[in-house]
Formats: structure tokens, sequence, C-alpha cells
């Protein structure tokens, strides 16, 4: 199989396949916490990282009007060309998810699938939360995913998913090659095996995510008083089972709630 060395996120086709085909269980998710964690009625949503926007798009289906951000101008050429074919406005753009302003606040944000942890700095992390607060409105969500690094236990080294749409298929897998907690860096290796017709390839790539422990992430968020945690999830989406974080927890979504 030929390898190519190369960015999965200029590749938006196959990323929005492999992790577009799953979509769901996060919208309804999104749904069941507008129910459940603010007395807003919630109609603008914002998505900073939304990437390909494979739930802006399952969203602006449903009625809301959507807008989002991402830093590779490829994916967002991709998803405002999806918004656009469907009719509805192409409101995502390219721009640093922790320095942005918004003309108009929204009612909620959501980052589900661990792109906060593209931010690599503590300061960055730091601007990216105040960016989201300034941009809620009183009372409006923010729903944050992300891996946290087990302090007990042995943190996943592995995973891997596919998917297949029509004569195209796409297999992605994801491996840790380090893991510094003093630095708080994690290297990460990631590769699409993508399956056509008439070829077969392999695109590799190799990607840096922060580490959170518990402790760090809880630090983190009491930096921000303007967001309190409504409460915390897992990845298992059950809005009836909120968790509690412990030294062993990896999984988490919180519902942050901008206060006033």
């Amino acid at each position: 199989m030929e390898t190519i060395q190369g960015n999965l996120y200029d590749f938006p086709k196959y990323y929005d396949l492999v992790y577009g085909s799953d979509w769901e269980a996060e919208f309804d998710f999104l749904e069941d916490c507008f129910e459940k964690h603010t007395e807003l009625v919630v109609e603008r949503l914002f998505e900073p990282a939304c990437g390909t926007g494979r739930l802006l798009v399952k969203l602006a289906e449903a009625e809301y009007e959507v807008g989002g951000l991402d830093l590779n101008a490829k994916a967002i050429a991709y998803c405002n060309a999806r918004l656009d074919k469907l009719g509805y406005d192409a409101m995502t753009f390219v721009g640093d998810m922790s320095d942005f302003t918004l003309a108009k606040p929204v009612d909620a944000a959501f980052n589900t699938i661990n792109s906060f942890r593209h931010l690599s700095t503590e300061q960055q992390a730091r601007d990216h939360l105040q960016c989201i607060a300034n941009c809620l409105r009183p009372g409006g969500l923010y729903v944050l995913g992300l891996h946290l690094t087990p302090t007990t236990i042995e943190p996943m080294q592995e995973e891997s998913w596919s998917a297949r749409r029509g004569n195209l298929a796409v297999c992605s897998r994801l491996w840790v090659e380090e893991c510094d907690l003093k630095a708080r860096q994690e290297r990460v290796g990631m590769s699409f095996d993508v399956y056509t017709p008439t070829k077969q390839f392999r695109i590799v790539d190799e990607i840096s995510f922060r580490i959170y422990t518990a402790p760090q992430m809880q630090k983190l968020l009491a930096s921000v008083p303007e967001l309190e945690i409504a409460a915390v999830y897992d990845f298992s989406y059950d809005i009836g089972r909120p968790v509690e974080i412990g030294p062993d927890t990896e999984d988490v979504v919180f519902v942050l709630r901008k206060c006033g």
C-alpha cells in the first residue's frame, strides 16, 4: 500500500467519512443538554474547531442557526460548500480558537471530540475559554469533550474506526507514540487507510496534544470564573448519567454554563 506523509485535516473528504458517520449520539446529547442545562431557547450555535462541519450540517438541517471556525482552510472550504449546497448560509471561517470574536452572541457552543487539546499552552487554553465566555449569552452553554490522562491506571494507547460510503471506505487508526507528563505533551500517530474501486493508499500524520489530568483541567476551568460547571458526562452521551471525575477518569464531557 502506498504511504503518503501528510496532514490528515487536508483530506476533508476522508476525515468527514470516518468522523462524520457517527454523529447521532452527539447530536441527541447536545439537544438534551440544551433542554436540561439552560433556560434559554437555544437557536444560535457555534463550533470552534468545526473541521468539516459534520455536526453543523445536521444542526442546520434541524433549523438551528450555525457558525464555526477552524485553522484548516481546506476543512472550512469543504464545510461551507456542504452548507451552501444544502441552501444554508456559509457561516464558518478560518480562525484561531484561542483568539476570536463574534458579531452576535450565541446561545450555545460545542467542541466534542478532543480538538481543545490542540491548544498547546495553558495561556492558549485559557484564552479559548475566555473567547467562548465572551461570545455566549448569559445562561448559554459550552459543551466541551476531551480525553483526560488518568493517574492511577494506564491510559488508552490505541483506537481505530472505520466507515464506508458507496465505493469509498476509510479505516483510521490512532496510537500514542510518546507521553511526557512533565512537559504535558502527548505525541500521537494517526493514519487513514483509504480504499476506492481503483486504488488503495495510506495517509500518515503525527499530532501533538496537550495533556490534562483531572486536577489540571479543573484548575484551568476555575481560572475562567464566567463559566461554571453545570454537569459532567462521559462519551456514552447519556444525559441521565452524569459522572464524577476521579483519578482514573479518561473520557469527559463538561457542560459549562455562562454565569449571569
